[in-house]
């Protein structure tokens, strides 16, 4: 289209929100926030909805992912969405034979020293689907826990911590360390899976019986944004199946467009599922009124001995 595209980079959802309030809104035309950054985004003025007529393939998307609540507000649409995906139980099927059932299961004793898990609240998130706080009539209960909460979950974590061997940043930190058979199971993304597949190792994934969260990403346009052309054409060509196939190939992730799979080998396409098929067993993340509160237990929990 002859424009150049300069990208800004985000270290988190935290990061993210802080550009946007510093002046980003202003200056980036785009973004890409995931499922609980975008309400905070919404919510703080810093989005402008998107005029759907512009795009002439959003009615292509996934009808369940069009469906989220977390991009819309007073009828009007906030955010294109372009990928999700659950956070699944990654394992080494070597080391462990049959797939843990439960996240209960890496508080084992014998994986002392041998997990790796994120190092963010989310990783309390997954500590409280453990503990059976995460209910179904009420999916942002995770993300609003009490101070009696908490302690029990940064209680279960503290337990956990024996069997941590590393607190991941990146997804290359949990493969390599996978492949360095320093760790042999842990919490991570689709795309680690993928990545270590593809370079032959034996991983496998699973989603324990008390579900797990899951991420929806999603374009958004900044209540600033200038170059409005260029950034529609953008969402278009996002949004458009190849386009979204070519994502896949990189990161293996559950893509927007079902029309992707007419670009796809077999095997990718057993990779794409449909927002509804997970039912109950995925929680997407949500921005928490409380998130300072979490990172106060968060930094707690590393910090203890």
């Amino acid at each position: 289209c002859g424009v150049k595209v300069n990208a800004t980079y985000m270290g988190s959802s935290d990061d993210l929100v802080a550009k946007l309030r510093a002046g980003g809104a202003e200056t980036i035309d785009l973004v890409s926030p995931s499922s609980d950054a975008i309400t905070q985004i919404i919510q703080a003025g810093l989005a402008k909805p998107i005029d759907l007529k512009r795009i002439p393939s959003f009615d292509d998307l996934m009808g369940s992912f069009r469906a989220l609540t977390m991009a819309k507000k007073d009828s009007l649409v906030y955010g294109q969405p372009w990928a999700f995906g659950p956070n699944p139980l990654i394992y080494d099927t070597t080391k462990v034979t049959a797939a843990p059932q439960s996240w209960n299961d890496l508080w084992d004793k014998k994986y002392k020293g041998k997990l790796s898990l994120q190092d963010d609240i989310a990783t309390l998130w997954m500590v409280a689907q453990a503990l059976g706080m995460d209910v179904p009539n009420d999916r942002s209960h995770i993300y609003n826990l009490s101070d009696e909460e908490l302690g029990k979950v940064k209680a279960k974590m503290l337990e956990l911590k024996p069997n941590v061997r590393k607190y991941w940043a990146t997804a290359g930190d949990m493969t390599q360390l996978f492949q360095n058979k320093e760790v042999v199971a842990g919490e991570g993304w689709p795309l680690m899976t993928a990545q270590l597949r593809s370079a032959g190792f034996p991983a496998g994934e699973t989603i324990p019986k008390e579900g797990t969260t899951a991420w929806a990403d999603h374009w958004v346009l900044t209540s600033g944004a200038k170059n409005l052309d260029a950034a529609y054409a953008w969402l278009e060509y996002a949004a458009q199946p190849f386009t979204q196939k070519l994502l896949a190939d990189v990161t293996n992730y559950i893509v927007a467009n079902p029309g992707a799979k007419g670009y796809m080998s077999p095997e990718q396409v057993a990779t794409q599922r449909d927002i509804a098929d997970y039912g109950d067993k995925v929680n997407f993340w949500q921005w928490s009124p409380r998130r300072d509160k979490y990172t106060e237990v968060w930094n707690e929990v590393k910090a203890a001995k």
